[in-house]
């Protein structure tokens, strides 16, 4: 039997069949045809053709010859044009970065394919070899211009000892370029290795001009759109003086009342915000970290009970009576409130005006004002008591009066806004009066205890707040004394209650004041006045930031 060769020679039938199917053929394969008989016809040549061909770059050194053309364009460029453009081209990061990484190839010699991972690795250890040696082809160059001192907006931690991206803030640098993302592993700067110091890394960048190159392992996360979030602050911040931020630089200022929009909550200690009215993304504390810094701060929150709960218009004062209201325990918590969701909407008019402030700050003064110039605008509630009616009172006048049980009753059903005990006798007012002056198509003004707003400012009532804050002692005493001499008022108030209004004055601040919308020092009436009716009127013609609960 003969023994096939290693090397055979084509049979000249085979050539002959090619060639008759060449001359023949009309098809799209006579290319195909063609090139197959040229290897039957001297398969030696083309067995040489098919060698491999080891490659060599012509130089290693490009980056430098880029310098040097560049310096010899540099005289030219602003009287040629042509020159200028090539300038402008050769100066492009992308194309300086396309340089860099080809020299670093072409300095490595690679005569022979890299051993196959596997020949390396214990099964029972193979995450780790992963994380250890990555496959040749994960390695990517990225190129970053930047001028010194400008933020990337990028954060790193040191993570199985690499130092990684933390974190990318929405609208900066690198964000717009979009070649990082967090979880990269950063490997070398400018052909240095980098450290395992993410703050020294952090001082490098921040201090870098021109072009820098990173090389790392990247870590591809599928991108998913944050949800639309905005927040009003009710508390300021300043990055300069936090000690636990990740960056300095990275972190957002912002004082009480910001809207800010969230972009990132993906880390638990640090959210990204930006102000809505614009500029850069930055790093502020999120709401569980401020809670665990602020949450032993012991909070004065010990407030006279309310003093004028149960008068009417141009009515004579009480005395103090016991503040209750639905489910009282519950809402009286301390609570820590730093950041509220809040929602944009169109202009809209407010049900009710609620006026808070502290016992002598002319509350009743206000509300009987924009009562008398605005009847057709304003109304406001009628208390109920289980008292009889005076000799001479009229009903629905400054009073409305009903039996005791009667009332028992409904506060026990939950039906009264707020309520008290004077003297024997129960004093309250109603949650459906405040409905039929608003169903009456006016805005129902309230003056009443500041605990109350945990319950009034809802969707139900809608309500627009304003704060009247005690002037200062000096201040309050001459117009108290102003207003004894005017007989707006009978009695002169002792420095010792005038110390306690502004004292409560500040308690009300402290633990309401991320309930208010206005704030206003109330040292003149008419003034006092017309701020109210021009907030009023503005917000009635101009979108909203209201809370999130309001519209959803």
């Amino acid at each position: 039997m003969p023994v096939a060769s290693t090397r055979t020679e084509p049979g000249p039938q085979v050539v002959d069949t090619m060639s008759d199917s060449t001359a023949s053929s009309t098809t799209a394969n006579d290319l195909d045809l063609i090139y197959l008989k040229g290897i039957m016809e001297s398969p030696a040549e083309q067995e040489e053709s098919l060698k491999e061909v080891h490659l060599s770059p012509v130089r290693e050194n490009n980056v430098a010859l880029l310098q040097e053309i560049l310096r010899d364009l540099d005289p030219f460029k602003h009287r040629s044009n042509t020159a200028a453009e090539l300038t402008s081209i050769l100066t492009q990061p992308h194309f300086q970065s396309l340089l860099e990484t080809h020299d670093s190839v072409a300095s490595q010699v690679c005569d022979s394919p890299p051993s196959s991972p596997g020949d390396f690795v214990d099964h029972n250890t193979e995450d780790e070899y992963k994380h250890t040696y990555p496959p040749p082809d994960a390695i990517r160059m990225v190129g970053i211009r930047k001028v010194a001192g400008e933020h990337l907006g990028v954060t790193f931690k040191v993570e199985g000892g690499d130092l990684i991206i933390a974190r990318i803030l929405h609208g900066g640098m690198v964000d717009q370029q979009g070649l990082l993302h967090a979880g990269d592993i950063i490997k070398e700067v400018n052909g240095r290795e980098v450290g395992r110091d993410p703050r020294v890394l952090q001082e490098e960048l921040q201090a870098a001009s021109g072009n820098i190159v990173l090389k790392i392992l990247p870590s591809y996360h599928e991108a998913i759109l944050p949800r639309q979030v905005f927040f009003k602050c009710h508390y300021d911040y300043d990055p300069a003086n936090d000690n636990l931020i990740p960056c300095k630089e990275a972190g957002l200022r912002f004082e009480t009342g910001d809207i800010l929009q969230i972009v990132n909550q993906d880390d638990v200690n640090w959210w990204q915000a930006r102000h809505v009215e614009g500029g850069s993304t930055g790093l502020i504390p999120s709401q569980t970290l401020e809670e665990k810094r602020k949450a032993f701060v012991k909070r004065d929150v010990e407030l006279a009970p309310a003093g004028n709960l149960c008068t009417g218009v141009g009515g004579k004062k009480k005395k103090k009576i016991m503040y209750v209201t639905t489910k009282n325990a519950e809402f009286d918590r301390h609570e820590i409130l730093l950041y509220e969701e809040v929602a944009k909407v169109p202009p809209f008019k407010r049900k009710t005006l609620i006026v808070i402030g502290a016992q002598g700050v002319g509350r009743r003064r206000l509300k009987n004002k924009l009562l008398l110039r605005d009847p057709l605008l304003f109304g406001t509630t009628i208390p109920y008591t289980s008292r009889k009616p005076k000799k001479g009172e009229r009903e629905s006048r400054m009073f409305a009066f009903t039996s005791r049980s009667k009332m028992e009753t409904d506060i026990k059903n939950g039906r009264y806004l707020e309520h008290g005990e004077y003297e024997g006798n129960l004093y309250g007012i109603k949650t459906d009066s405040i409905q039929e002056v608003i169903e009456a198509g006016r805005i129902c003004i309230l003056d009443p205890n500041p605990q109350t707003l945990k319950v009034l400012r809802t969707s139900e009532f809608l309500p627009y707040v304003v704060f009247l804050q005690s002037p200062e002692f000096e201040v309050l005493k001459a117009i108290n004394h102003s207003a004894v001499e005017a007989g707006v008022v009978t009695k002169t108030l002792t420095d010792e209650e005038m110390h306690r209004t502004c004292n409560e004055s500040t308690k009300i601040q402290a633990a309401y004041g991320h309930y208010f919308d206005l704030t206003i020092v109330n040292d003149n009436l008419d003034e006092t006045y017309r701020t109210v009716k021009a907030a009023l009127e503005t917000v009635s013609k101009n979108p909203q930031w209201v809370p999130v609960t309001w519209v959803f």
